[in-house]
């Protein structure tokens, strides 16, 4: 099977995955939210966490999570630029100890999204159309996709993003999917600033 890499994406190989177990295929879309440092937008800083170059003595941030290896399938920034850092049918590491109804180690049957932006706060209008057409072009091309969360979803009281900030309501009008697929149906929460 040929892998997935999606043109309207611009594409950054991240060396951060590997094979999903045999014979698993997504069904889970795992929204995530990040901003390196944490609040600034629209730098080298995300991509270059994904592909093991960045540099740990830029910021004192890094000193926190220096030496992680992770990487996300898909990143949409503020402006709704879509990145791929790796094909659909191999295992990124994203979602760390993690569970979904039932189910353990969610990197193994889902496809992780990070939106480029801090829990708690807005995310920018461009970022939800952008979303939406990422999931139907995921959908047409991985039919067995049928439920979408939050790592604060899949990884209660570790994880807390996307955050309230996130409008659950206005994703799910935009895909004109079922509600039923969806770990949370919420509006975004108002926000200060």
């Amino acid at each position: 099977m040929a892998e997935t890499w999606l043109p309207t994406a611009r594409h950054v190989p991240s060396p951060n995955h590997g094979p999903r177990p045999p014979g698993v295929q997504p069904w889970l879309v795992v929204l995530h939210s990040i901003s390196l440092p944490p609040g600034h937008y629209g730098g080298p800083h995300i991509e270059q966490l994904f592909t093991n170059t960045l540099d740990w003595d830029a910021h004192p941030y890094f000193q926190s999570i220096r030496g992680l290896e992770v990487s996300a399938h898909f990143l949409i920034r503020r402006d709704g630029e879509l990145v791929q850092f790796v094909a659909c049918e191999r295992r990124a590491w994203h979602a760390g100890r993690s569970s979904w109804q039932g189910h353990d180690n969610c990197n193994d049957y889902s496809i992780g999204i990070e939106l480029e932006g801090l829990e708690g706060t807005a995310f920018a209008d461009a970022q939800y159309p952008a979303l939406a057409a990422l999931l139907a072009t995921l959908r047409a091309h991985l039919p067995t996709l049928r439920a979408v969360a939050g790592h604060e979803h899949i990884a209660p009281g570790r994880k807390a993003d996307p955050g309230p900030g996130f409008d659950w309501a206005r994703l799910i009008r935009l895909t004109g999917w079922p509600a039923a697929w969806f770990a949370s149906t919420a509006p975004a929460a108002p926000t200060s600033g």
